[in-house]
């Protein structure tokens, strides 16, 4: 089990193993905002409850990069794991069948790999658009690929409880997780 460790200032700042977690909490430098309800951690003269959310009691600065480079896993992530030309999700692939990562202009005829020009396709979609331009064979993106922000990436393909999102999306808003569709 993992917890959502947040700033002093109630900012998502990772996930902690539950011992590091409890480990910060016995050294006073966490408390325990909120537990996951499944019973006690008990040591031979501590007991507390089993932290699903803890909290830094000082302020921790942690400088950010802004920019991603662009993988396939936050790819999939950003197109909610769907094909964007067939609107197929992941389960709906047949067997032979996986996303790829697809240059809507291809590399060959001067495109980049930049976030503005990669969406998730599946192999079958990927192979028949082949090295054409989406008005050569009209097949288009249902969604424009545009960069995510940096705190979408970060936590969307993470696998959070529902108390472990409800901080999330307090500190980010309601889009943090839904422009992935949430995640788990």
């Amino acid at each position: 089990m993992r917890c959502l460790a947040l700033n002093a200032s109630f900012e998502p700042l990772t996930m902690v193993p539950l011992r590091r977690a409890l480990r910060l909490v016995i050294d006073g430098k966490a408390e325990i905002v909120e537990a996951d309800g499944n019973g006690l951690v008990r040591s031979a003269h501590l007991r507390f409850p089993r932290p699903a959310i803890i909290r830094l009691v000082r302020f921790v600065h942690v400088p950010r990069k802004f920019r991603r480079q662009v993988t396939n896993t936050f790819l999939f992530a950003r197109d909610q794991y769907r094909c964007q030309y067939c609107h197929r999700p992941q389960s709906g692939l047949r067997s032979r069948e996986c996303f790829t990562r697809d240059h809507v202009i291809p590399i060959s005829r001067g495109g980049g790999n930049a976030w503005t020009n990669v969406v998730t396709a599946c192999s079958t979609c990927n192979t028949r658009k082949g090295n054409r331009l989406p008005e050569e064979c009209g097949m288009f993106p249902a969604l424009p690929p545009t960069e995510p922000h940096f705190v979408h990436l970060a936590w969307a393909v993470r696998r959070l409880t529902t108390i472990q999102k409800k901080y999330i999306h307090m500190f980010y808003g309601e889009g943090a997780l839904r422009a992935f569709g949430g995640s788990n």
